[in-house]
């Protein structure tokens, strides 16, 4: 069974129907026991960092979130829940991440040409810069869907993958049994489909 953490960010519906149609058993749950007896999380995310965060704090649930991933259950941040996932964000201020991970989230803006529209949105081929269990059912160079205005930046020890957006921008990361697609998988046609089905053939860390 797969947790997806339900913490009052987000439309989970597409998320939800893209695990059960690769035949996935999930809960979108906010109980903590119900995420402690999962064999999986997923932290989806769409929004503002500071509001998404400080929900996640208000119900306890990041405390959750970083046992669990300490203990090695296998984790993974969607977008905004990717982001999280990191040690800190620039977005609209300073504020604290999971630290799970090492590294920042900055704005695409200043970073990127100004001829490109911000936030970056449509498909964009993966650049794999390592081999991970997430990628087996993909190559490199197939496409996802991608809506954001901010990325994970100092974070070369966990950059699994990357995608060009003028320059190159993180694009996925995993440390470990900790992993995040800036991209939305569940929008990503065929190869979401087999990035969500790497996750759910991973093995909890022992």
């Amino acid at each position: 069974m797969i947790a997806i953490v339900d913490y009052g960010v987000g439309n989970l519906f597409s998320l939800i129907s893209s695990f059960k149609y690769i035949g996935a058993d999930v809960l979108v749950t906010s109980d903590p026991n119900e995420i402690k007896n999962c064999e999986k999380i997923i932290l989806p995310g769409v929004g503002a960092f500071e509001d998404a965060r400080r929900k996640l704090s208000d119900t306890g649930l990041d405390k959750i979130i970083i046992e669990e991933a300490k203990n090695g259950k296998p984790l993974m941040g969607i977008c905004l829940g990717m982001q999280m996932l990191f040690e800190k964000s620039y977005e609209y201020g300073e504020h604290e991440g999971l630290g799970l991970l090492k590294g920042s989230i900055i704005p695409m803006e200043g970073y990127i040409s100004k001829d490109l529209k911000i936030p970056h949105i449509g498909y964009n081929p993966l650049i794999f810069k390592k081999k991970n269990p997430l990628f087996k059912h993909i190559k490199n160079g197939d496409c996802v869907y991608f809506v954001h205005s901010y990325f994970a930046t100092d974070c070369e020890d966990s950059v699994i993958a990357t995608a060009e957006y003028g320059r190159e921008l993180t694009a996925a990361v995993a440390k470990g049994n900790i992993m995040g697609c800036q991209f939305h998988p569940e929008k990503s046609g065929d190869v979401g489909l087999n990035i969500l089905r790497a996750f759910c053939e991973m093995e909890e860390r022992l």
